[in-house]
């Protein structure tokens, strides 16, 4: 019974110390997983605001400059297209439609 209850005494730190590490593992990476959400927002709440009307947003792609619907579009954000790379894409006398299967 005494030999129980030494076990016992010298074991209550140690499980104490693992509830209390698993708690703060847990509640340390809902903050870091808030953080990053948050830092997430704020790039993009950014770079809608700092936007050039000309760039558009493509799933799969990101930004995207110029008409999309062109098949000569570049699909980059840094150049529209080889035949007209700095734009505008309006009125240009190289646009080639893009059929789209819906």
């Amino acid at each position: 019974m005494l030999i129980a209850l030494i076990l016992g005494i010298g074991i209550v730190p140690a499980v104490i110390s693992l509830i209390a590490g698993i708690y703060s593992r847990k509640h340390f990476q809902q903050n870091l997983q808030l953080a990053a959400d948050f830092a997430a927002q704020e790039r993009l709440r950014r770079a809608m605001r700092s936007r050039h009307p000309d760039e558009h947003y493509v799933d799969g792609l990101g930004l995207v400059i110029g008409d999309i619907t062109c098949q000569l579009n570049a699909r980059s954000p840094h150049i529209r297209c080889a035949a007209n790379p700095f734009g505008p894409c309006t009125d240009c006398p190289e646009y080639e439609g893009r059929d789209y299967d819906v």
